[in-house]
């Protein structure tokens, strides 16, 4: 089987049967992959929406107002945007998943160092309870289902 054939079959794009091109479902690990890229895409919407709603967002989470100053919504708009592009990553490597199995892994490893990070940033900087008990530990799962899907779909290649 060739490279670019193997790499069809496995990813969940395309298979042929009997000269035919069929869909294949996608695996565990892709609807995985898309529905965090997804989610983490909608981040895109923060970046342009006008500055009330980012203090209408900032109270309704239970933060109290929103700071004044330009440094306030440069940060709130410029991780929303990475967080767009990190969605869009994902996504995109979630369609050649034996391509880019190594950036997979390390992805999938860095979310489980990155909800660790984001655990202890949330409890210095005195977070609400349920921010706290959600954010950093969801990092962290997140990681951990990618890098079990990761070993199953290894395991099945």
């Amino acid at each position: 089987m060739t490279s670019a054939r193997r790499r069809h079959t496995v990813s969940g794009v395309v298979r042929r049967r009997r000269g035919q091109c069929v869909s294949k479902p996608p695996s565990a690990l892709a609807v995985v992959l898309r529905l965090l890229g997804a989610i983490d895409l909608l981040a895109v919407i923060a970046v342009g929406v006008p500055r009330r709603w980012l203090d209408a967002g900032h109270a309704w989470a239970g933060l109290g107002e929103l700071p004044p100053g330009p440094i306030v919504g440069y940060l709130a708009r410029s991780a929303s945007a990475l967080y767009a592009l990190h969605g869009a990553l994902v996504l995109v490597i979630s369609f050649d998943m034996v391509r880019y199995a190594p950036l997979i892994r390390f992805l999938a490893a860095a979310a489980l160092v990155h909800g660790g990070v984001m655990l202890g940033i949330d409890l210095a900087e005195g977070m609400p309870l349920w921010w706290t008990l959600f954010e950093g530990p969801a990092f962290a799962a997140i990681g951990a289902v990618v890098l079990y899907f990761q070993r199953q779909s290894d395991a099945h290649s």
